[in-house]
């Protein structure tokens, strides 16, 4: 699998364009390269491979549903709902950045995704743009809602 296709997808949350390459993401929404990207991760035990997750959250992540959280070292992971559609696309390659699949501070335009991706992903239930996830910035001792 080449790493650096854009892949445009339903995702758990809304339609997103997912790649292993986050500057390729960003090319795409037409935004700043140097803004950091979500990544997801299909399981727990693939986060862990990345992130130290602080004692005090481990409960709440684990238990979490369509929500990101920004970890103390600023990078920000979301774990996709087990036995989803998503989460078995995912399985393919661990982990991946992702963002919605449009172009920065626009909605959701179908013509705009497919022009921007490499490869699109359909599903049954076609693209729906749904409430976007969650975000919470996490310390070692408190939790703060972003969005």
């Amino acid at each position: 699998m080449n790493p650096s296709l854009v892949y445009l997808t339903q995702t758990d949350t809304t339609v997103g364009f997912l790649s292993q390459a986050d500057k390729k993401l960003s090319r795409a929404k037409q935004r700043d390269s140097k803004q950091k990207t979500l990544q997801v991760v299909d399981t727990l035990r693939t986060l862990k491979q990345f992130i130290r997750v602080p004692n005090l959250h481990k409960k709440t992540i684990r238990n979490a549903k369509n929500s990101t959280f920004i970890y103390p070292n600023q990078n920000a992971f979301r774990v996709v709902h087990h036995n989803s559609k998503h989460q078995n696309f995912l399985q393919k390659f661990n982990l991946m950045y992702s963002t919605s699949a449009n172009k920065t501070k626009n909605s959701f335009n179908l013509e705009y995704a497919l022009n921007n991706s490499d490869i699109v992903v359909y599903t049954k239930e076609n693209f729906q743009e749904k409430k976007a996830s969650s975000i919470y910035k996490i310390s070692k001792n408190k939790k703060i809602k972003i969005r």
